[in-house]
């Protein structure tokens, strides 16, 4: 997995939820060890681009489910300080505030502690990722038509997480010596989501600065 790449020192291991393994064996795993050792160069422009070849579709798949357990791990080192007291609403500074809803148990959106909003998100992307029928692991099974649409909104909720640890948490972070692993992880997710344009630049806004920052040594 990804994470022993960038955090081999880090002391917590812990995750917020069960890690999503990909089947051992299967192309998935193929692709992930790929993306793998292409990160390992270093050159995260080239570890995001689509290896030649392969299906985008699967290749999104695989690197959605890496997401998860990467983000999954980073928040799961900050829950003792992520709490209904220290964040009563769920925020990425103080212009952005997002309220839960996802559409079918949720409708209408709610205002929820950060805690609280980042367990639905969570709980709601691992459902995705768990449906068969969305993110089928048996080869030659082919992926819904709607696949792109689904993947687009996972990715865009994940960044949310990534935007809360940065506005609201980030002196743990640095107590902890998360800061490399958290920039690493975030600068690989940036990459990909441009690579494949998977997320409007109005949602990134909360991280702008960051984002522009952390890529412009690499363009």
């Amino acid at each position: 997995n990804t994470s022993s790449l960038f955090c081999s020192g880090s002391r917590s291991s812990k995750t917020f939820k069960p890690k999503k393994n990909i089947p051992e064996g299967s192309h998935q795993y193929e692709l992930l060890k790929h993306a793998e050792a292409t990160l390992g160069s270093g050159n995260l422009r080239m570890a995001v681009m689509l290896p030649e070849g392969e299906d985008l579709n699967e290749w999104v798949a695989v690197n959605t489910v890496d997401f998860f357990n990467q983000i999954n791990m980073l928040y799961g080192t900050i829950t003792d300080f992520c709490t209904e007291e220290s964040c009563p609403v769920m925020s990425a500074g103080p212009k952005y505030e997002y309220h839960w809803a996802d559409g079918t148990n949720i409708k209408k959106p709610i205002k929820c502690s950060a805690p609280k909003y980042i367990d639905y998100l969570m709980t709601w992307v691992q459902d995705q990722l768990d449906d068969e029928t969305l993110f089928p692991s048996k080869i030659g099974v082919p992926f819904p038509k709607n696949f792109m649409s689904v993947a687009k909104t996972i990715l865009k909720r994940l960044f949310r997480v990534y935007a809360h640890i940065y506005h609201q948490h980030f002196d743990p972070v640095i107590q902890l010596q998360e800061e490399a692993h958290l920039n690493t992880s975030f600068k690989h997710f940036i990459f990909f989501v441009q690579e494949f344009n998977l997320i409007d630049r109005r949602e990134l806004a909360p991280l702008q600065e960051l984002i522009e920052k952390l890529t412009s040594k690499d363009r």
